[in-house]
C-alpha cells in the first residue's frame, strides 16, 4: 500500500511540476485584470448591454464575477439574462489549469467560444422572454462595489499586491490539483482505468449530466476536477463544456444568501443545469 502512494505521489509531481511556471503566469494575468479593469467589468454589467458585458466579464477565470455578479442580481441592479450570461461563461479555475499546458490551448479557445455564444444567446432570450423593471427587492440592496472587491471577499488578497497575490492563487490550486492526481493515480492504479471511466460513465450519453451535478459543487473542486478528467481524457469535451457550464464556483452560495427568492433561485439553478447538459449532450452526440 505504502509502495502505491509512493509511486501515485512521485508520478503526479512529475506531470504536475511541469505546469507551475504557466500556472502563475495565468494567474499573474488574472490579477492583473480584476485590479485594473473591474471598474469598466462592472459598468457593463449593468449597462445597455448588460448580457455582453456579463459573458465577456465571466470569460476572466474564478469566480469573482459570478459572486459580484449574484449579488447585483439580488438588489435588482443587472437584469436575469445578465445574471445567466455571467453564470454560463464562468468557469472558475478551468481556464488557469488549460492555460498551464500548452497544447491544450486550441481546445480552451474552442470552451470559451462556445459557452461565450451560449452565455449571449440564452442571456438575450431570456431577457427577452421574461422583461422586468429592474427595482430594488424587498430589504435591503445588495452591495454592488467593484468586482475585485467582491473577489476578494473570500479569497482575501485585497491587502496583498499583483505579485502576492498570484503566488498565492498558483500555491493553493497547485496543491489542489496536486491533490486530484494523486486522487487519480491511486484510483487508476487500485481498479482500474477502465473501472474508472465505467464510473464516470466515459463514452455514454448520460456523462454530460453527470458532469453538470459534478459542476454544481461549490468551490474549485468541480471545475479542477473536471478539467483534470477532461486532459485525462475520461471526461468528454461535451461533457467538459456541461460541467463548466454549472460550475459557478460560489457564485450560486451568494445567490441563495444575498436573494431572498428561494423559488426564483431553484429555477435560475435548475436552467443552468438543463441548459449545460443539453448543450453538452448535443456536442457529444455531434462530435
Amino acid at each position: 500500500m505504502l509502495h502505491l502512494i509512493t509511486h501515485a505521489v512521485t508520478h503526479a509531481l512529475e506531470e504536475s511540476l511541469i505546469m507551475l511556471p504557466f500556472l502563475f503566469g495565468a494567474y499573474l494575468l488574472i490579477e492583473w485584470l480584476e485590479h485594473k479593469a473591474s471598474h469598466h467589468m462592472h459598468a457593463a454589467l449593468g449597462g445597455r448591454f448588460g448580457v455582453i458585458g456579463g459573458a465577456l466579464a465571466g470569460c476572466v477565470p474564478q469566480c469573482g464575477f459570478s459572486v459580484a455578479a449574484a449579488n447585483l442580481y439580488a438588489g435588482r441592479v443587472i437584469s436575469l439574462g445578465t445574471l445567466l450570461a455571467v453564470f454560463i461563461s464562468t468557469s472558475d479555475e478551468a481556464i488557469p489549469i488549460l492555460l498551464s499546458h500548452p497544447g491544450s490551448l486550441g481546445v480552451m479557445a474552442q470552451l470559451i467560444a462556445v459557452k461565450l455564444v451560449l452565455a449571449v444567446a440564452a442571456g438575450l432570450l431570456v431577457d427577452f422572454l421574461f422583461k422586468k423593471r429592474l427595482v430594488p427587492a424587498e430589504g435591503p440592496i445588495a452591495e454592488t462595489g467593484p468586482v475585485h472587491d467582491h473577489v476578494c471577499g473570500h479569497c482575501h488578497c485585497s491587502s496583498r499586491g499583483i505579485f502576492a497575490s498570484a503566488l498565492y492563487h498558483t500555491v493553493s490550486i497547485y496543491l489542489f490539483i496536486l491533490a486530484v492526481m494523486v486522487l487519480m493515480n491511486l484510483l487508476i492504479e487500485s481498479i482500474g482505468e477502465e473501472s474508472l471511466c465505467a464510473l464516470l460513465m466515459s463514452g455514454s450519453i448520460l456523462q454530460p449530466a453527470v458532469a453538470g451535478l459534478v459542476g454544481l459543487i461549490p468551490n474549485c473542486a468541480a471545475s479542477v476536477v473536471l478539467t483534470e478528467l477532461f486532459l485525462e481524457g475520461t471526461v468528454s469535451f461535451g461533457a467538459a463544456v456541461a460541467g463548466l457550464t454549472t460550475s459557478v464556483g460560489v457564485g450560486f452560495v451568494v445567490l441563495f444568501r444575498a436573494n431572498r427568492h428561494l423559488g426564483e433561485n431553484l429555477r435560475i439553478l435548475a436552467f443552468l443545469y438543463l441548459l449545460g447538459v443539453a448543450c453538452g449532450t448535443v456536442i457529444q452526440l455531434l462530435f
